[in-house]
């Protein structure tokens, strides 16, 4: 389908300017000016508008909007060994597409296009993501070690198989996922490095996230967390490693030399007490920020612009410097790196030839207006609802605030059932 978006303020690599975009074949064909040749079959009328690159969740469990508001004001280990696991035991395939399917919905009301995802059930998390028409980076969570040998390879060997069955898909791609440093052993970890490096897939991990991940790691090992997978061979110019909250100054020389991108999830690291991660050390040092939410039982929001709001100030605060991180930072932590580290460089930048992976904004709200600076307005005036039109890969999945490719009302209905359940109520 041929789109034209007429005469909006479009959020450019080099700024915001009043111009037409020209969509086809999936793409961005053009900016101002129309192709040769082109005839719209769909125009959407720019004037109040704002046009900004989709955003980019890179970190996320999108099933576990099932646990929304009911693990909540507990330290992390009661969090996650009393509390989630226990009720993650109880979930089906069934359970996963519909979860997943609830965050969808969050994320492209909110302006999410693209998300990187690691949980369980591949094949409901690839349903999940076919049917919405989302693009998505999906990785199956990995446990295993000496303990239980058996049961690691086996965890891997059915997410390779799932990723040899799931390649070639549109917008989707696949990542090897072990879960933490604390879940997975040197010798498992060493082993899903060596298959990554096989099938040329993608790292996507927790790094660094509590004290008490530290603390058993150096215990265990006698040395960070960081070092640890070094050392094993996790990290890559291609891992992706949420959350690096605990790092020392040699944590961080190690990931920006190994080229890693990091995903910073400020909110969950607030709510579960873990912390507030050194990025503007990081940026410092060339490490590569990312922007992700974390799943829904830790956050509870799969809102992305929650969390560059978040972004913008609280390094502000706890740095005492203004200008710690600006809000170009955080919105092209939130875009363009978030493709980037999806392993995309075409997507996070309105620009010819990219992919089509947009988000329209109603200017003419109280909190939107003056539109004196446009970034600023997105990082620290903008809560999410102010998107009202969502496109991915050329295709409208949203448009007036009304899902195009999802029944809202049987995904909230089926949800509901499930908390029934499982017990979450």
């Amino acid at each position: 389908m041929n789109i034209l978006i007429k005469d909006i303020l479009a959020l450019l690599p080099d700024g915001a300017k009043t111009c037409s975009v020209f969509i086809s074949g999936g793409e961005i064909a053009s900016i101002s000016t129309p192709p040769d040749g082109f005839k719209a079959d769909k125009t959407i009328q720019g004037a109040g508008k704002m046009l900004i690159p989709g955003l980019v969740n890179a970190h996320t469990h999108a099933s576990m909007t099932i646990f929304r508001n009911c693990a909540d004001d507990l330290l992390f280990g009661d969090w996650l060994f009393g509390r989630i696991i226990p009720l993650e035991e109880k979930l089906t395939a069934d359970d996963c597409y519909w979860g997943m399917m609830l965050a969808v919905m969050e994320m492209l009301r909110t302006g999410t296009t693209a998300f990187i995802d690691m949980y369980y059930f591949m094949e409901s998390l690839v349903r999940a993501a076919e049917d919405s028409g989302i693009r998505a980076a999906l990785s199956r969570g990995l446990i295993g070690g000496a303990d239980d040998p058996v049961a690691g390879e086996k965890r891997l060997r059915e997410a390779i198989d799932a990723i040899g069955s799931y390649k070639g898909r549109d917008r989707l791609t696949f990542m090897l996922a072990p879960h933490a440093p604390y879940t997975c052993d040197d010798g498992f970890q060493r082993e899903i490095a060596a298959e990554a490096k096989r099938q040329g897939l993608p790292i996507n991990t927790h790094l660094s996230e509590s004290l008490s991940e530290i603390n058993t790691i150096r215990e265990r090992y006698g040395c960070s967390s960081v070092e640890l997978l070094e050392k094993t061979g996790l990290l890559t110019e291609t891992t992706v490693a949420a959350h690096c909250v605990h790092l020392s100054d040699a944590d961080i020389r190690i990931l920006a030399e190994r080229g890693v991108f990091v995903v910073t999830n400020p909110v969950s690291n607030l709510k579960l007490a873990n912390g507030v991660a050194p990025v503007p050390k990081m940026l410092n040092a060339g490490v590569k920020i990312a922007l992700g939410t974390d799943g829904a039982a830790s956050n509870n929001t799969q809102n992305l612009f929650r969390e560059l709001s978040v972004l913008s100030l609280i390094h502000k605060g706890v740095n005492h410097d203004a200008q710690a991180i600006s809000a170009r930072e955080g919105f092209t932590a939130a875009t363009k790196s978030g493709g980037l580290a999806m392993g995309r460089n075409d997507i996070g930048e309105i620009k010819p030839g990219n992919a089509a992976d947009l988000a329209i904004l109603d200017l003419d709200l109280p909190n939107m207006q003056p539109v004196n600076d446009p970034v600023a307005a997105l990082a620290y005036s903008a809560n999410g609802s102010e998107v009202e039109t969502v496109i991915v890969d050329g295709r409208v999945l949203m448009e007036n605030r009304e899902f195009l490719t999802i029944e809202s009302e049987r995904v909230i209905f089926e949800v509901s059932r499930i908390c029934e359940r499982i017990g979450t109520r």
